[in-house]
């Protein structure tokens, strides 16, 4: 299909591309790698006055360490965050789902800064940032602010990045030594998922420390199973982690399309809520 009408700003600075916005205000749309706005363009889902290309802006990509933390630039594309050898040691939780993430072409050209201002509930990477604990880090015309990633998604495509906003970078508590898996439902490859569950655990003298469950589809915005995350506190053995995965659907609000029933989403994340958590824990 042919997209509409709009103009087309190609900055060369973080500062040109938030004046471009603030210009533009709630008619602008920023374009990182494009795989996740060109499809709503083409299918006329969105109707832009200006688009803002990021891509070219320099100083929005790579992988550094500070402290405690990594710090991924949001023009860094999956395949290179799958690739970067920090990422892999401190975060692998976000290597292991970004390689699930649609197909090689996808990846060498989408972004993390993009898929999670996206913010499709459907998306693998926003319920991993929830899971990391990330934060991400937006410039204005207002200066510079962090947002906790469980601020970040605020409903269905939005998110608290304001109009004149632009995502620049996302910080990630390192995990090392923590386990870690991600585990997706979908009914064909390279598909969105109807249900993904993002788990990291964290085990001391045999048994669960602590654990973070990111949930995929299972709402407007991706959500944490904080109660089975409190269950499997103290657990051990497989069946602790199978009863305390029996709450993973708790407080969610999965939809109702033709990938399936909010029950038939709900079994889903049961299922693959102990599936990831076993692998996480290397009990599976």
């Amino acid at each position: 299909m042919i997209p509409p009408t709009f103009d087309y700003a190609r900055p060369s600075s973080v500062e040109e591309a938030v004046r471009a916005l603030a210009e533009t205000g709630e008619d602008a749309k920023v374009l990182a790698g494009g795989q996740s706005l060109l499809p709503l363009l083409r299918l006329r889902l969105a109707f832009p006055e200006l688009v803002v290309d990021v891509g070219r802006v320099p100083g929005l990509s790579g992988v550094r360490e500070e402290g405690g933390h990594l710090v991924v630039g949001a023009l860094t594309t999956h395949h290179e965050v799958i690739r970067d050898p920090l990422v892999r040691r401190y975060a692998g939780l976000l290597a292991a789902a970004t390689a699930r993430v649609g197909d090689p072409a996808v990846r060498h050209r989408g972004t993390l800064g993009g898929s999670l201002a996206h913010a499709d509930p459907a998306g693998d990477l926003p319920a991993v940032a929830l899971a990391l604990d990330a934060e991400l880090v937006a410039v204005g015309p207002r200066g510079r602010r962090t947002v906790p990633a469980r601020d970040f998604f605020v409903d269905y495509l939005q998110t608290a990045l304001e109009p004149d906003e632009l995502l620049v970078e996302i910080r990630i508590p390192k995990t090392d030594g923590w386990g870690f898996h991600y585990e997706k439902f979908h009914r064909v490859a390279q598909s969105w998922a109807i249900v993904g569950v993002a788990a990291l655990v964290r085990r001391d003298d045999g048994h669960i420390a602590e654990a973070r469950i990111g949930l995929t589809n299972m709402g407007s915005t991706p959500l944490r199973a904080t109660a089975t995350e409190q269950a499997l506190t103290g657990g051990g053995d497989a069946q602790a982690v199978a009863r305390a995965a029996e709450s993973a659907a708790e407080g969610t609000r999965p939809a109702q399309d033709l990938s399936g029933s909010p029950e038939y989403r709900a079994h889903l994340a049961r299922v693959l809520t102990r599936r990831a958590v076993l692998a996480a824990a290397g009990m599976g």
